[in-house]
């Protein structure tokens, strides 16, 4: 398996993408616009970074209290004096199986029980501090209307030229407008 499998680990348009964005950084923006986008890219990446952590706390909590209740419910019914047969009305005795041992709580539920909670708790903090973190960035960015507006333009002048890299790689190297005529 290459590391190129996977689109977190793929290099290829990278390091072309990240050049193309810097010049446009450079020569588009001003030093304050600059820093409002950092400053932003700061405040998103803290929002998600505590939402996450907060989730899975929240999740590792949430699992051990299921687990507990589902201990001592296991323990009550264990100790609850349960029938051990059942008569009929022709006078014909069956015994009743004890199921005790298969309500048992298990190791590999509690880990199961763990692992989902975690995961959920994760997943469910992570992106709600996404999207606080999102409202707060867009704050942040919108706070000087000149200095959002600077932002958008250099920001749909790096789309185009993304775009047309796009396009000639596409083409084989070949100008579109050589193409066309």
């Amino acid at each position: 398996m290459s590391s190129d499998s996977l689109a977190a680990f793929r290099k290829s348009g990278r390091d072309e993408l990240s050049k193309l964005t810097e010049e446009h950084m450079k020569h588009d923006l001003q030093q304050s616009d600059r820093d409002a986008l950092r400053s932003a890219a700061t405040k998103l990446s803290t929002y998600a970074t505590v939402g996450s952590v907060l989730g899975l706390g929240l999740g590792l909590f949430m699992a051990y209290r299921v687990r507990r209740n589902r201990t001592s419910m296991f323990n009550a019914f264990r100790a609850k004096e349960k029938p051990t047969h059942v008569q009929f009305a022709g006078g014909r005795i069956e015994p009743i199986p004890d199921i005790t041992p298969m309500l048992r709580p298990t190791t590999l539920g509690d880990i199961a029980t763990y692992f989902f909670f975690s995961a959920g708790g994760l997943f469910l903090g992570g992106e709600t501090g996404l999207l606080t973190g999102s409202y707060s960035a867009n704050r942040t960015v919108s706070r000087d209307p000149e200095s959002r507006a600077r932002i958008e333009t250099a920001f749909r002048k790096l789309r185009a030229d993304v775009l047309r890299t796009e396009a000639d790689a596409l083409d084989g190297g070949e100008s579109v407008m050589d193409k066309l005529f």
